[in-house]
């Protein structure tokens, strides 16, 4: 019993406890703008501060296979629609 009247005491004083929250910093729980981790990151690339001191370079013969490869990629024709069965079936 002593217990259900303690919590109901603190569930009554939860709204004054939040607007005393509320009231000491005087900006919003949730800023404007809200950022997630992925935009966090593309922030972090765009604005190169986690960049890597060392360069990534490609020799020649990896150069020349990467073309290689692109090049290669033009012998496939695009077929001008897609079959819906040609892919398979999902499994129940």
């Amino acid at each position: 019993m002593k217990g259900l009247i303690i919590g109901c005491a603190l569930l009554a004083a939860l709204p004054v406890v939040c607007l005393a929250a509320d009231e000491g910093g005087g900006r919003p729980l949730v800023s404007a703008e809200v950022q997630t981790q992925t935009a966090h990151w593309l922030r972090l690339q765009r604005e190169g501060r986690l960049a890597s001191p060392h360069p990534q370079v490609s020799t020649p013969a990896e150069r020349e296979l990467a073309l290689q490869r692109w090049l290669d990629s033009h012998k496939h024709p695009i077929p001008e629609f897609f079959e819906q069965d040609a892919g398979g079936e999902l499994g129940d």
